[in-house]
Order: C-alpha cells, then sequence, then structure tokens
C-alpha cells in the first residue's frame, strides 16, 4: 500500500522524489522519505505524518543530488513514527532500503541478525532486509539484494541504493512496481501517476522481477539472474487526469467523471442493431455450470449486483465470497467454475491469492480491472477492463459505477450467448445500458446536488445511518453504507429490506436516519411496505425515489429524486446520490475525505 519513488539521471533527485510521492500519498500517508545519494554519501530524512511535514523540512534544508529513492509510507509493523518511517539504512549510512509489503519470517530472520552482531534501529519488518542485504554485500549490490532475498518469505517491493554504486536496484513478488524510461534518465515508482510528468513510457515489472536502473538504460532478470523481457508501454493517460482539476477534492473530482468514465466502460461494445454486446475476451460463455465473483470492499458490492445481474439474465447459478475469506475455505471449483475477481487496482492482495486458489481447482478466470499492466492481469484467463482511468481518491467513486457497468456487459453477453435473452429483451437492456452516461450526468446536475447537500447536514450529527434497498438494489445500500463510514466515520449499517423485521428494526428510534433505496422496481410497494414499519416507530426516513414518484414521497421526511432508469442498471445512477450523501456529511464534519483515517487505496499485503 506504500508509495515508492526512485529516480537516476540528470535532474535534482528531490524534486522528482517530492512531485512522485505527492501523487502516491493516497496509498499511504503515516510517514515520508526520502535519500538522495551526492558523491560519497546517501543522506537519509524521514519524517512522521503526511508528506507535507518532510517537504518542508526539505525547503529549509535542501538534499542535492541526482540519484534518489522515496517512500511514503501505510504503517504495518511498528508505529507511525519518525524511527519507523522509510527509508532504512545500515549502521554505516552506505545502504539504504526502501519496501512495500511484509516479510513474513522477519521474526526469525531479526533474531538471527542480531546473533550475528547487526543493531536495529526500527520496530519494522522492512529493516531486515537492509541487514540482510549488508551481509551479502562484496562489491555487487545486485548480487547481495538477489542472496537477501532468497532468505525472505513474504511480499516486496523493494528498492536499493548504495553509496559505492551509481545505480539502483529493485524487485517485486506481489507488490506493484512500474519503471519509467526517459532520455539519460530512469524513474521507479509504485503507481503510474508519480511518473506521468516526466515520461509516458512504462515497463510493469512482473512478480519475479529483479532491475537494475543506470543512467542510461536499466537491466531485468529473474531472481536467479536470467535475463526477462518486459515490453515498454505508452501509457495514454493525461497527466492531469491524475491532479484534482479544480474540485475540491479527488473524490467529487472522480464523482464528476462518472458520465466519462461510464463512456469509456460501455461504448464500442454495445450493438444496438443485434442486441449484441463484444466484449473482445476469448472465454466460451457457453461452458461455465456455475459462477464465483470474488473481490474485496467496494468491489465485492459491485460483485453482489453482479450476482443479481448475471443470474437473471444469463440463468447460470452464481455465488459472491468474500477474497479474504475464499482461500481458506477450500473452495469447490472445477473446469466448469468461472471465477470472476473484481478489482480497481489489479492488486489487492486477498483478491490476487483468491484467484491463484481457484486457478489451483481448475477454473477458468476472468477480471474486472481498472489497471493495465496489474498483477492480477498476468495470471487471468482473460480481463475485462473498464477503463475508468486513474482514480485517487481512497473511497472508489468512478471505479465502482463503472463495475457495475462491465457487470452489466458481461450479463448480457453471458445471457445472448446462452440463449436466455430474446433479441427484444436484449436490445431493451441495451438501450437502457447506453443511456447511463447520460443518465448519470443528470444525476449530478446542480439542483439535484444541492438537495442531496442539504439533506447531508441536516443529518450529519447523527451518530448512525441505517440503510436499506431491496433486489438488485440490495448492494446499493452495502455501498451507500460503506461510503458513508469509510469518509465521515459515522456508524452506518445496510441490510436487505425484507431483513429488518429479522432484528434491526431493534435500532430504529427517532434520531436514526434511515436511507432508503426505493427507485422503480417490481419490488418497490414491498419496499415502501419497509418504509411504513421505519416511520412506525419513529426512524427518519431518507428516501432515494425515481424522478415522478410523488406519491411515495408522502413516506418520507426527505426525499433523493434521481433520474428513472431500467430496473437492471439502476443501481449505477442510485449509486451517484449515496457517494455525495457520504461527501457532503464528511466534509461538513470537516473530514479529509480523500485520505480517510486508517484506510489506504490499494491493500496489496494481508
Amino acid at each position: 500500500m506504500c508509495g515508492i519513488v526512485g529516480y537516476i539521471g540528470s535532474r535534482q533527485a528531490q524534486d522528482v522524489l517530492i512531485s512522485g510521492l505527492a501523487r502516491l500519498e493516497y496509498r499511504g500517508y503515516d510517514s515520508a522519505g526520502v535519500a538522495v545519494a551526492d558523491g560519497g554519501q546517501v543522506v537519509v530524512k524521514k519524517k512522521a505524518g503526511k508528506l507535507a511535514n518532510l517537504s518542508g523540512e526539505l525547503e529549509q534544508q535542501p538534499l542535492p543530488g541526482t540519484l534518489g529513492i522515496g517512500h511514503t509510507r501505510w504503517a504495518t509493523h511498528g508505529l507511525p513514527n519518525d524511527t519507523n518511517a522509510h527509508p532504512h539504512a545500515t549502521e554505516d549510512g552506505r545502504l539504504v532500503i526502501i519496501h512495500n509489503g511484509i516479510i513474513e519470517n522477519y521474526l526469525s530472520l531479526k533474531a538471527g541478525l542480531i546473533e550475528r552482531g547487526h543493531t536495529f534501529q526500527s520496530e519494522t519488518d522492512s529493516e531486515v532486509l537492509a541487514h540482510l542485504i549488508e551481509e551479502a554485500y562484496a562489491g555487487d549490490l545486485e548480487a547481495a539484494v538477489r542472496a537477501a532475498l532468497a532468505q525472505v518469505r513474504g511480499a516486496y517491493g523493494i528498492v536499493v541504493t548504495h553509496v559505492d554504486h551509481r545505480e539502483i536496484v529493485a524487485a517485486r513478488t506481489v507488490s506493484p512496481l512500474v519503471m519509467g524510461v526517459g532520455e539519460g534518465e530512469m524513474f521507479l515508482a509504485s503507481d503510474v501517476p508519480a511518473l506521468l510528468p516526466y515520461t509516458r513510457d512504462m515497463v510493469f515489472l512482473h512478480d519475479g522481477d529483479m532491475v537494475v536502473l543506470h543512467d542510461d538504460g536499466y537491466r531485468i532478470t529473474d531472481l536467479q539472474g536470467n535475463p526477462q523481457e518486459r515490453p515498454i508501454d505508452r501509457i495514454d493517460w493525461d497527466a492531469e487526469a491524475a491532479e484534482k482539476g479544480g474540485y475540491d477534492s479527488y473524490m467529487l473530482k472522480e464523482i464528476y467523471e462518472q458520465p466519462a468514465a461510464l463512456t469509456n466502460t460501455l461504448m464500442g461494445r454495445l450493438h444496438d442493431d443485434t442486441g449484441e454486446v463484444n466484449l473482445d475476451i476469448s472465454l466460451d460463455p457457453t461452458a461455465f455450470k456455475r459462477i464465483s465473483v470474488i473481490a474485496c470492499g467496494t468491489a465485492y458490492y459491485a460483485g453482489l449486483v453482479g450476482e443479481y445481474l448475471i443470474e437473471q439474465l444469463a440463468r447460470i447459478p452464481v455465488e459472491v465470497d468474500v477474497a479474504s475469506e475464499y482461500r481458506y475455505r477450500n473452495p469447490l471449483v472445477s473446469e466448469h467454475t468461472l471465477a470472476i475477481v473484481v478489482s480497481q487496482s489489479g492488486e489487492t492482495i486477498d483478491t490476487l491469492e483468491a484467484l491463484r486458489e481457484a486457478k489451483k481447482g481448475g477454473a477458468k478466470t476472468l477480471g474486472i480491472i481498472n489497471a493495465k499492466g496489474s498483477s492480477m492481469t498476468r495470471e487471468l484467463d482473460d480481463t475485462l477492463y473498464i477503463h475508468a482511468g486513474p482514480e485517487i481518491g481512497v473511497a472508489s467513486t468512478k471505479a465502482y459505477t463503472s463495475m457495475v457497468g462491465a457487470f452489466v456487459l458481461l450479463a448480457l453477453w453471458l445471457g445472448r450467448a446462452r440463449g436466455t435473452l430474446t433479441d427484444a429483451q436484449a436490445q431493451e437492456l441495451l438501450r437502457a445500458t447506453r443511456e447511463l452516461p447520460r443518465l448519470v450526468e443528470e444525476a449530478l446536475n446542480p439542483a439535484r446536488v444541492a438537495e442531496i447537500k442539504r439533506v447531508a447536514e441536516k443529518y450529519a450529527q447523527a451518530r448512525d445511518y441505517l440503510f436499506l434497498g431491496r433486489g438488485v438494489n440490495a448492494p446499493t445500500a452495502f455501498e451507500g453504507a460503506l461510503k458513508l463510514k469509510e469518509i465521515s466515520y459515522i456508524h452506518a449499517e445496510a441490510y436487505a429490506a425484507g431483513e429488518m423485521k429479522h432484528g434491526p428494526i431493534a435500532l430504529i428510534d427517532a434520531n436514526l436516519p434511515v436511507v432508503v433505496v426505493a427507485t422503480e422496481s417490481h419490488l418497490l410497494e414491498k419496499t415502501i411496505s419497509n418504509v411504513q414499519e421505519v416511520r412506525a416507530r419513529s426512524g427518519k426516513v431518507i428516501a432515494l425515489l425515481s424522478d415522478g414518484d410523488t406519491e411515495n414521497a408522502a413516506h418520507a421526511d426527505d426525499v433523493l429524486y434521481v433520474p428513472r432508469a431500467h430496473e437492471m442498471v439502476s443501481p449505477v445512477v442510485n449509486a451517484v446520490a449515496l457517494q455525495l450523501l457520504a461527501y457532503f456529511t464528511a466534509t461538513y464534519l470537516g473530514k479529509d475525505v480523500d485520505k480517510p483515517r486508517n484506510l489506504a487505496k490499494s491493500v496489496t499485503v494481508e
């Protein structure tokens, strides 16, 4: 989850490092640090807290030098303080490392190193790597890193430099690393946005890759020293896409980017004349008897929408699993199982390991992924990219709605191939799907946004919230509750509305706001019955209704109207209103919506 940046070339390294880390601070912000080489020494500066703490010091005392490495940390082992911040140096200061990931056997390694005379400064597992490399070093830094990594078990993206060498050595297993290729300079980072101001030519390192960077190029090998070839990918993102673009936060910017993101996800894949969907994937849609959807967090809720859509439209049994549980329950899979993993980053460690577990059982695998070149995409049989563009805000918005849009496409594709959708049904759903970017644009018009802001501020002091939904919009309620608690820190529960009377109804009193997703559907009448149960117990009902539904507005204390949408695609439109409700609640309370406490964007350690 930590942010990594490295540079070697003719520029002042400090400037490149701080610029890159600023674009990666969403990956970790408990502390930050840099190490810059200048002739005969490598100078380390690191500071607990957000990057601004470090950059303020560096403005007063810059570090000259044209080779450097930098890091923003999200703490796993050891408190988030100056000492535990990266980079970590050996006692003589000649060798410096940064590390993302977890060394699972660090305690036994550390005990052995201490017995052999090594002194540790920090509580981190990462410092073990510095001492292992120092112990193996005999003039060849690459060989020393290779020897050290042969002793460790776990996940790592590691970057190393040494005062005796004008080079950077890096390696990865599980934790992502990408190189940027420039003219007479080389870059390294844990994610693409850090490098976009300098180059668009990227090399995505694979699991088990080691790379040595020099001013004029690089060399990639595996961990045994065998040469490896990796393609240079030209990234077409505009650097501005990773900036706030005039919005108060990345999250708000990304909420407003959803019409464009959905356009990228959907268009070019829909053929209205034939009712067909072209996903450019090679899997046989008729070969599967069951589907497993595997994901975490927001992606898991997108998967729950996908379950409903696929079962309704393609008539294939679907089960949805939390990835962190899937790999430990000895899942039943076969060659007739399609395992669909869902991840914005393509690096989520629990989902990646669950993917590997499914493959071991013989399942075919498909990913619904945003990030090209990510670890999952290299292990999947096929990938359905959502093309949502970079998402910087920790709380996912445009990636979520694009994932749901991708599930709509997938359900249509499966339904057509398996003969469960007629031409007329397919064309109706394609038209509804094509409308989604316009409907989301309409959901973001100023009058609607102003009303959501009013309601958010009205209930901002509530200590608890309840979210309810039914059918394809039960997951919308789950996602709405997650967004609220992620960024406002208000406790929020979510239930399928029919479950309320089986326990959660005991929570309802006059102090409890209850958000009910009650847009047009075949279950609307039943949902309104649940609303009546809330009102009978003095709960405050915030109803999400379709435009024009004045009849059911009478049952609510407050109404948030959304554009009318076909029931099967309505979760995309409805999610937007709940994102804004969470956003305005959090900003009214003064929370940092882009960097909510204890969370990081990409969970790459267990």
